[in-house]
C-alpha cells in the first residue's frame, strides 16, 4: 500500500514556518535548513501518485549506479545528476558527517541543550531545545528515513544537525541519493520513504503519463500552526517530566 511509504513522512511548508511569530529559535532552524540546500527537497510539491509510487518500489533496481524502474510500461532512469537538479541540491561538501569540525560539535553540545548543560552526542530528544527536537525528527523521518521511535538523538543525526546549524557545506545530493539506492536495493532491508520526491521525479519524466494525483496528507506537512502545536505539546511533556 502506498500509505506505508508516507507513514513517517514529513514535508515542510517553508513559506508558512518562516512566518512563525515569537519563536526566533524555530525560525532560525528552518532558515538553516533552507540555507543548507534542502528547501527544494523537503518543500517539494505536496502531491502523491499512489499507483505509480507502488510501481516504483515494486520494479526499482540499481543499474550502474542509476536507479531504474518501470511505470505503466515505460522505462524511467533516475541518475544522481538528475536527482540533484530536480531538487536543486548541493553537489559539493561533506559526505561523511563525522568529519564536521570538532569545535563546532563541542559548541553544539551546549547550544542545542534545553538546560544549557552540555549534552552527549547521543542523547534523549527531550534534553534538547524544542527547535532541535523537531530538527531531529525531520532528519530521522525525511532525510535518513528511519522507522520506529524518534525519542533518541543518534551520533549521526547530531553531527548532521551541527552541520546544518553552523552552515557547513554538505553534499546532500550524494547523501540523499545513497539513501534512495538503499531503499530500492534488494539485498538490504530499509525503511521506504521519499514519497513526495519520487512522485516529483516521475512527473518530470516526459515518457511517463501519471494517473490521479492526491494531495499529501496535511498532518504530514509542517506549517506554522503545526509547529506551534508541537512546541506547546513538548512544553507540557517537559513539565510532566520535571
Amino acid at each position: 500500500m502506498a500509505s506505508s511509504y508516507i507513514s513517517n513522512a514529513v514535508q515542510i511548508n517553508f513559506d508558512s514556518v518562516l512566518g512563525i511569530q515569537d519563536n526566533d529559535g524555530m525560525v532560525n532552524m528552518f532558515r538553516a535548513l533552507e540555507a543548507t540546500g534542502l528547501r527544494g527537497f523537503l518543500g517539494s510539491p505536496f502531491v502523491l501518485y499512489e499507483q505509480e509510487l507502488e510501481q516504483f518500489f515494486d520494479t526499482a533496481l540499481i543499474q550502474d549506479g542509476v536507479v531504474t524502474c518501470a511505470i505503466s510500461g515505460k522505462y524511467v532512469e533516475i541518475s544522481v545528476s538528475r536527482f540533484a537538479g530536480v531538487f536543486n541540491l548541493p553537489t559539493d561538501g561533506l559526505i561523511n558527517l563525522s568529519k564536521v569540525p570538532d569545535d563546532l560539535v563541542l559548541q553544539a553540545r551546549t547550544l542545542f541543550s534545553h538546560s544549557g548543560k552540555p549534552v552527549q552526542f547521543s542523547c534523549k530528544k527531550r534534553l534538547l531545545k524544542y527547535e532541535f527536537r523537531l530538527l531531529n525528527v525531520i532528519l530521522a523521518k525525511s532525510i535518513i528515513v528511519k522507522a520506529g521511535s524518534f525519542d533518541a538523538v543518534t551520533h549521526k543525526r547530531f553531527f548532521m544537525m551541527t552541520a546544518i546549524h553552523f552552515g557547513v557545506k554538505v553534499n546532500w545530493s550524494k547523501i540523499l541519493f545513497e539513501v534512495l539506492k538503499e531503499m530500492v536495493g534488494r539485498t538490504t532491508r530499509r525503511a521506504k520513504g521519499f514519497a513526495a520526491q519520487i512522485c516529483v521525479l516521475l512527473k518530470g519524466d516526459p515518457a511517463v503519463t501519471l494517473g490521479e494525483a492526491k494531495t499529501f496528507p496535511h498532518l504530514k506537512i509542517l506549517s506554522e500552526k503545526m509547529v506551534n502545536t508541537y512546541v506547546a505539546t513538548n512544553k507540557k511533556l517537559t513539565l510532566v517530566v520535571k
